[in-house]
């Protein structure tokens, strides 16, 4: 890891869950080299660097970071603000994204989020809930839950849910449509309302990872002639590399583009000349 701390660095990652293995790859990635934590593990050293990483419930860690447990830490934004913890969010880290909804039984009448007016939603983001639906003009009685939020109307326990949802196919399976989407949500660093230096240090070195996960290096060749139409195809923000080649009126083009431009890049750019097309993935991306 880039540059040195002056004491040991402690990051909370979730336990288990669905943020547990990204976590511990994207700390992979960055160079950090954390030990492969055991099933029982609670703690685990990085190899590289002085940073311990503490396996702790994803939603105590907004607390940890809050009260100097830990440096910093690793989860959902929608538990950072349902914590309200006092915190500063480091860096979106791009993995782990899911929407606040709002839902009720298919059969139900109400058609729009303006209809839970004066209803029961049962939710396990009680303050979250309550305060996204009240900026809305929408006055609830929160129902809070700790098990399966789903079962509740059918139970007769509320007359909707707030939940969190990724593909919907839960929701469908519990006879429940969707009203619309509260808040998005997906793994944030974060860290204490004042982090500390070497919390920005690792903030910095991580979102060279989360830049680089987004962007492919793409090498090519072409006809000089073609150079001002293919730099026009490249996307904005970087000027293109141009170097001479040994064969006459050639040149070779390098860039960065974005991963989600690809298919539709590669073809414009064989039809403007290029060749010998290379797209190769990308470690780190600093600035």
């Amino acid at each position: 890891m880039e540059g040195s701390f002056d004491e040991r660095l402690k990051i909370a990652i979730p336990a288990k869950g669905r943020l547990r293995e990204p976590a511990i790859e994207l700390l992979e990635e960055a160079g950090l080299g954390p030990e492969e934590p055991g099933e029982r593990a609670l703690a685990f050293p990085c190899r590289n660097a002085p940073v311990e990483v503490l396996l702790v419930r994803a939603a105590d860690i907004p607390e940890y970071v809050q009260d100097g447990v830990v440096d910093c830490g690793i989860t959902g934004a929608d538990l950072v603000r349902e914590r309200g913890a006092e915190v500063s969010e480091l860096l979106a880290l791009g993995f782990g994204g899911c929407t606040l909804q709002a839902a009720v039984p298919q059969e139900s009448r109400v058609t729009s989020l303006g209809g839970l007016d004066g209803m029961r939603i049962a939710t396990v983001f009680p303050r979250l809930a309550r305060e996204l639906l009240e900026e809305q003009g929408i006055a609830v009685q929160i129902v809070d839950v700790t098990g399966s939020v789903e079962v509740t109307p059918r139970l007769g326990l509320a007359d909707a849910i707030v939940d969190l949802v990724s593909s919907g196919n839960t929701l469908r399976t519990n006879g429940l449509r969707s009203l619309g989407s509260l808040f998005s949500s997906q793994a944030v660093l974060v860290g204490g309302a004042e982090p500390d230096a070497a919390a920005l240090h690792l903030a910095r070195v991580l979102k060279s990872v989360v830049n680089a996960r987004d962007t492919r290096y793409l090498m090519m060749n072409a006809p000089e002639s073609a150079l001002d139409l293919l730099t026009r195809l490249v996307p904005a923000g970087r000027a293109p590399t141009v170097l001479p080649l040994a064969e006459p009126g050639m040149v070779a083009v390098h860039a960065l583009v974005p991963a989600a431009d690809v298919w539709r890049l590669l073809p414009e750019l064989e039809a403007a000349g290029a060749s010998s097309i290379l797209l190769v993935p990308v470690e780190r991306l600093l600035g």
